[in-house]
């Protein structure tokens, strides 16, 4: 694919700016949204992959995240749904299918929920939105006062001693679980406040003290989608069996989980989720490449 057709950029809707960057080809848009406090570079080894793979790809910074505007606006699903279909409608893009990385899982299913006229299929990583449970530190970011010890914790110095018992932890064959790079990456950009007004306002609308607040598990049945689950069999933030129920619940539902993967199995084997994601797409019934764009 040439070089010359990729475009990153920042459209400005309804007085927000939302970052992105496409990467046209034949075939269905595959929106690609992240997870709470992360951006679209959680996709940056996955990205190249599916673009070899001939993948129209749209990577998006969610409101209050990565290069997007952190205002103190709405970051409940149904708005952040919202606002990837704007860019759609921006971009010129009909439909899509979306590729949904933990708090993106529930974005992508409250879009298809929303908009199912412009959704043509789900791949659900890790999602959240398939039952309560979830890690105990998520329920206790959602607590008041948060905003007084997430500036301690997410200290340059304090990351990078949490970095450090990662790696030894990893060394002595221990899974750091939480401590991945990815997650590392997130505490240590909650050290700006405008990145932690944004990350606890959108946690607090789907996490509480006792869990995931919201729920689609039945609404999936109704979506009338084949939907592919990806999950790692050690995610220390969102179990495994979420993701068991879930393809239990879908008539046209599959499960894929990845061994010995945590919380980010696009991350942990970039070579087979892509070549997952790829074989999704070729088999998408009905589609017409050209009725995406």
């Amino acid at each position: 694919m040439s070089p010359t057709r990729r475009r990153a950029g920042r459209a400005k809707l309804h007085g927000e700016v939302i970052a992105y960057e496409d990467i046209p080809a034949p075939g269905p848009v595959a929106v690609l949204i992240h997870g709470v406090g992360s951006s679209r570079d959680t996709w940056a080894t996955v990205v190249p992959l599916l673009v070899q793979r001939g993948v129209h790809v749209l990577a998006v910074d969610l409101p209050g995240h990565g290069g997007s505007s952190k205002s103190h606006g709405d970051y409940s699903l149904g708005a952040l749904a919202s606002s990837v279909r704007d860019l759609l409608d921006h971009l010129g893009y009909q439909r899509c299918v979306l590729v949904g990385h933990s708090l993106g899982g529930g974005v992508a299913m409250q879009f298809a929920y929303q908009f199912p006229e412009r959704c043509e299929g789900l791949v659900l990583v890790a999602s959240g939105g398939l039952g309560q449970e979830t890690n105990h530190l998520l329920r206790a970011a959602s607590l008041p006062g948060a905003e007084l010890v997430i500036p301690l914790i997410s200290h340059p110095w304090t990351v990078d001693a949490i970095s450090r018992v990662g790696t030894v932890l990893g060394a002595v064959g221990i899974g750091p679980g939480m401590l991945s790079p990815d997650s590392m990456t997130v505490l240590a950009g909650l050290h700006d406040p405008p990145t932690r007004a944004a990350f606890l306002a959108t946690l607090r609308g789907v996490v509480d003290i006792s869990g995931q607040r919201v729920s689609a598990i039945s609404r999936l049945p109704d979506a009338r989608l084949p939907i592919l689950l990806v999950w790692g069999d050690r995610d220390p933030v969102i179990p495994v069996q979420h993701g068991h129920a879930a393809a239990a619940a879908i008539p046209d539902g599959r499960l894929v989980v990845f061994r010995g993967a945590g919380h980010e199995p696009h991350r942990y084997d970039p070579e087979r989720f892509a070549e997952l994601v790829a074989d999704y797409l070729a088999r998408l019934p009905g589609l017409d490449p050209a009725s995406t764009a």
